[in-house]
């Protein structure tokens, strides 16, 4: 009957609200602020009548102030033979008064609320660094944050002291007290030693699960067993009993009954991905591998389970009633895009079938199954020119009935084109991008287009996976800030997320040939976009976020064929990211030559096409430090390149303000109207467009995103 959600004033204190499903009218709840710093400020209680929350405590003073003379001098030590690397984390303590304000912020007071705003404090106030009832609503599982605390990783990694509670706040069992954990490795397959991932078990009343790892964290161990799950079930007086000795890394459970729950395991090395069938109450049932398949594969992905929720608010498998049957959502992926599909699958006999798929001319997912006896479901329904609608559908073939109707947001772009291309590179590898031209551009009549290109590499292990389509020329073509699909409002062709697979088949690592896969797929999806006469090749930009950034520095430095860029929050110098980036387990010592020639910074001399760099000042994500975009600029600043860099204030690595936002179009579409729709050809020596005639194109695309 309600949802609740919290609301950040502008005084920056957080508040509880409600909104009463039946009348859409929304009230504060809390008569006290939230503490929002950390892990969640709250959570709903079984009964759907009451929270659990973390309030700011009554004895919190003034925040603390600096002092005016240093504490001291700042002093971190190795110790011989400990390895304890770190990949490049943002915004870490940096001395003792930053330890003080972490301490301030993340102090909290637990507490019961009702929807009425009555509290009752749960035991003390302290660093709660995750908080969750059980499900029959009598204990809490309570992670507590403690010294010494590092400069080096972040707060996830500090000693934490693991405990269970009872609804009054008194310690029923310590299960865990985890030490600073500042040494685990690199590998994307590492992790801490000791318990890790804990959750209550989603269908009984109070069982904390949990896991162990079994080769000490460390991916390059040999070793039978990687990890164990554990548990211990209410009133948690005996020893923790083991469930199940995992082959691979564990990635969770989907619980149902106690005769049925999927287990997930991964490995990363080499992609692989195991789903098993077990009983968690019947040990002498073997579990039975469900699926065994390579992350990468789209095209056999099967999907994922439908889950339900139970009366006390957990999910759990949604069984068809009085079988070993579920449902099964799924993207469908196939060459010609995206499909999505539901499956019905009997776990006793392994069988599947087919019970309804997405056809053309939309793009339909579906969303919640609404009856799970009577096969109703609800779907959210699109084509390319139609926003996205709610239908409901009768499984496996009765009629839509839909039930929205939202309008599109920009009609005045209603009628562009929107198309799936595909193409191969010379090594083999199939390509593929999403193709958008402007509404009354015709092939073959009119001429050729200015184009923006926007993409992301991704890492693969094999040709096959790498080659997958990953999107549907049938999903509506939304305008946002983030994609570029805002250049066809000023006349611009958009080949939006051509593929750039960086593939490393069996022990080759991908990134030692980056550059050259990277160049080879980009001069593809140039000579295709020419081919089909979209394209004017003498005016085709390049841009990215993130990575994309990266990638975007690089085609510059590396290639001729793009006459300006876009960089948007990326790192460009691998040296400052030494143990690690992207998808590169290797650390700068492991493939030193890899990490240089992969740095367009080490390349910036040759980085002549203009290159429009853009980076929030407060970006928090690993790696790309706005540094990298500050050193990149006054690179190309020395060696008398093209470049304009813009800081945007208080923005992290995904801009949100409105100011920010808007001045970004503005600042893309400039550029795009200086160096790009109005460049002169190569061989010519037209003089370009002044920057003032793309401040009005600029201001077109404002208008289209804003309507």
């Amino acid at each position: 009957r309600h949802c609740a959600f919290t609301l950040t004033g502008d005084d920056g204190a957080v508040t509880l609200w409600i909104v009463d499903a039946r009348t859409a009218r929304a009230r504060r709840v809390s008569p006290q602020r939230l503490v929002g710093a950390g892990t969640a400020s709250y959570g709903w209680l079984p009964d759907s009548r009451t929270f659990l929350a973390r309030i700011v405590p009554k004895t919190r003073k003034g925040e603390p102030t600096p002092t005016v003379a240093p504490d001291g001098p700042i002093i971190q030590e190795s110790t011989p033979g400990k390895k304890a690397p770190a990949r490049t984390y943002q915004d870490l303590l940096k001395n003792p008064h930053d330890e003080r304000l972490f301490e301030h912020y993340l102090t909290s007071q637990l507490c019961r609320m009702d929807l009425a705003g009555k509290i009752t404090n749960i035991g003390q106030p302290t660093m709660i660094a995750a908080f969750d009832g059980s499900p029959d609503g009598k204990y809490i599982f309570v992670g507590i944050l403690h010294r010494p605390y590092s400069y080096r990783v972040p707060y996830n990694r500090f000693p934490m002291r693991i405990e269970i509670w009872d609804m009054r706040g008194r310690l029923v069992k310590l299960v865990a007290d985890l030490p600073l954990r500042d040494d685990v490795p690199v590998d994307f397959a590492a992790v801490p030693t000791g318990p890790r991932s804990f959750e209550w078990r989603a269908d009984a009343d109070a069982t904390l699960v949990w896991v162990e790892a079994l080769d000490g964290g460390d991916p390059k161990r040999a070793v039978e067993f990687r990890d164990e799950v554990k548990w211990l079930p209410a009133p948690f007086t005996g020893k923790p009993r083991s469930l199940l000795k995992l082959k691979l890394r564990y990635g969770g459970i989907h619980w149902g009954d106690t005769e049925t729950a999927l287990l997930n395991e991964w490995w990363w090395s080499d992609r692989k991905t195991r789903t098993y069938v077990f009983a968690p109450d019947v040990a002498r049932i073997e579990p039975k591998i469900l699926w065994d398949r390579s992350s990468e594969d789209r095209y056999d992905d099967p999907g994922d389970p439908v889950l339900t929720t139970t009366s006390r608010g957990t999910y759990v498998l949604a069984f068809v009633p009085g079988t070993r049957q579920i449902y099964l959502f799924g993207d469908g992926a196939s060459p010609e895009g995206d499909r999505p599909f539901v499956d019905r699958l009997d776990l006793a006999g392994q069988t599947t079938e087919r019970l309804w798929r997405s056809e053309a001319p939309h793009y339909e997912t579906p969303w919640r199954v609404l009856d799970i006896a009577g096969g109703e479901l609800l779907t959210r329904r699109e084509s390319v020119a139609e926003p996205p609608q709610y239908v409901r559908r009768q499984l496996p073939d009765g009629p839509p009935q839909v039930l929205t109707r939202f309008p599109h947001p920009s009609p005045k772009l209603a009628a562009i084109e929107k198309r799936l291309i595909q193409y191969q590179r010379p090594d083999g590898v199939t390509l593929s991008g999403m193709l958008y031209l402007p509404p009354g551009w015709k092939a073959g009549v009119d001429a050729p287009l200015p184009l923006v290109m926007w993409a992301y590499p991704q890492e693969f292990k094999s040709s096959s996976s790498a080659g997958q389509v990953t999107d549907s020329p049938l999903r509506f073509a939304r305008l946002n800030w983030a994609t570029p699909l805002w250049a066809l409002a000023l006349g611009y062709a958009v080949l939006d997320g051509p593929t750039m697979p960086i593939v490393g088949e069996g022990k080759v690592e991908p990134n030692d040939s980056y550059i050259t896969q990277l160049s080879a797929s980009a001069r593809a999806a140039v000579e295709e976009v020419v081919r089909l006469g979209v394209a004017d090749r003498d005016r085709i930009a390049i841009g990215g976020h993130s990575y994309g950034a990266f990638m975007t520095a690089n085609l510059l430095a590396h290639t001729d064929l793009f006459r300006a860029g876009i960089a948007r929050s990326g790192a460009y110098n691998r040296t400052l990211t030494p143990f690690g980036f992207q998808s590169e387990e290797r650390t700068f010592w492991d493939a030193p030559r890899t990490y240089i020639d992969m740095s367009p910074y080490a390349h910036a001399d040759r980085i002549k096409a203009p290159l429009l760099i853009i980076h929030g000042e407060a970006d928090n994500n690993p790696g790309t430090f706005p540094m990298q975009s500050e050193r990149l600029f006054e690179a190309l600043k020395g060696l008398g390149g093209t470049a304009r860099f813009v800081m945007l204030p208080a923005e992290s690595h995904g801009y949100r303000a409105r100011e920010s936002v808007m001045h970004t179009l503005w600042e893309m579409a400039t550029w795009l109207d200086l160096h790009v729709k109005g460049a002169a050809a190569r061989s010519s020596e037209r003089t370009v467009a002044t920057a003032s005639d793309g401040v009005a194109s600029a201001a077109l695309a404002a208008a289209a995103l804003d309507s």
